[in-house]
């Protein structure tokens, strides 16, 4: 496993990580490990999207259906 430093890290973002961290219930260094994995994994507009509504606590519902109508071709 390869291993980096970060330099020059903002005071204010520090503090962002270590609350984002908390909230998580990880330590920093865990968190940022999810966040660089999450930037550079392959997305989904889809599962970025139910991912954003989830944390939204939304129970989304799909909306309901009929049955297609008859398609006269005469």
């Amino acid at each position: 496993m390869g291993a980096i430093t970060v330099r020059n890290l903002d005071d204010d973002v520090q503090q962002r990580l270590k609350e984002r961290a908390a909230a998580h219930g990880r330590s920093m260094e865990a968190e940022a490990r999810a966040i660089l994995t999450s930037a550079v994994s392959p997305s989904s507009m889809i599962v970025d999207w139910v991912d954003a509504a989830s944390s939204l606590a939304i129970d989304l519902e799909p909306p309901a259906r009929s049955l297609p109508r008859e398609l006269d071709l005469s």
